[in-house]
């Protein structure tokens, strides 16, 4: 994996391979959070992304003190590396390596391909609750440089800013509000902020799940001109899952320098009153 910016991926082997160190702790976050009372990595911790990782009250994630609390109950420290995975791709694991990095923890891996990945290979698994013992996980204040919200996506309009819209192409043309399934994630609007580009998150992985080369994906972004030198990159979806999952790529495998994740995404965006929407391909 040498080719990719930085060394922020783990292959399935690499994480059998530490089943037994102490130093890492491997954390499970499924968009089905009923997934990892069927079988997990043995010792992964799981989290539920809707009870654990969000403001039960307001739309909006755990503040730092929440976060370090959550995190150093589960036997998490400052000092752990954190190997993430789940299902869909790896789409929420990736959410919260970028929500780790938001909170200043830097020392986390991504599992190169889903759990489904994991299972495929015939790996070991476990349904047996880890028993860390708790200790002390201190988040430092949020890292506003890779965070996005509304007001910087309503004054990029217009400027040498790249909007990627990781969403499915339904979505992007406005032919639908939300996927089926996602009705509770919808808008009153559809379509998608003028000016982004569409670029489903999912060509920038193969049919297992793993990335696609370095050159692949840079060839992917360029070609929609959205890697052009140094322009800044915002990048959303419906919820921000999705487009972590892109913030992913661009950041930490090709090293591009100033790309936001805007989690408020679609949803907040097409409930809003009086902004810009445009529905063409």
């Amino acid at each position: 994996m040498a080719d990719y910016a930085k060394d922020v991926l783990v292959e399935t082997q690499w994480v059998e391979d530490h089943l037994s160190d102490d130093s890492i702790r491997i954390v499970e976050v499924d968009e089905n959070p009923a997934l990892y009372a069927e079988a997990h990595i043995p010792g992964a911790i799981g989290l539920d992304w809707k009870t654990d990782l969000q403001d039960q009250v307001k739309r909006d994630f755990l503040d730092a003190e929440s976060f370090g609390a959550l995190f150093g109950s589960r036997g998490i420290s400052n000092d752990h590396t954190i190997v993430l995975y789940g299902d869909r791709n790896n789409w929420f694991a990736a959410y919260t390596y970028w929500y780790l990095k938001y909170y200043g923890h830097d020392n986390v891996k991504l599992v190169n391909g889903p759990r489904e990945k994991w299972l495929s290979e015939g790996r070991p698994t476990s349904t047996d609750l880890p028993d860390y013992e708790p200790t002390t996980f201190t988040a430092q204040a949020g890292d506003a440089t890779i965070r996005a919200k509304r007001d910087e996506v309503f004054e990029a309009l217009g400027k040498d800013i790249k909007l990627v819209d990781v969403r499915s192409p339904q979505e992007f043309s406005g032919e639908l509000i939300a996927m089926a399934g996602y009705e509770n994630e919808g808008a009153q609007r559809s379509g998608h902020i003028p000016g982004a580009a569409s670029i489903p998150w999912a060509q920038a992985v193969q049919e297992d799940g793993t990335f696609k080369s370095a050159d692949d994906l840079r060839e992917l972004y360029s070609a929609k001109g959205v890697i052009n030198g140094s322009d800044p990159i915002i990048a959303y979806c419906r919820i921000g899952e999705r487009s972590a999952h892109t913030w992913f790529v661009l950041h930490e495998l090709l090293g591009e320098q100033n790309v936001k994740n805007y989690d408020g995404s679609w949803t907040e965006w097409g409930n809003l009153v009086d902004v810009p929407i445009e529905k063409d391909v």
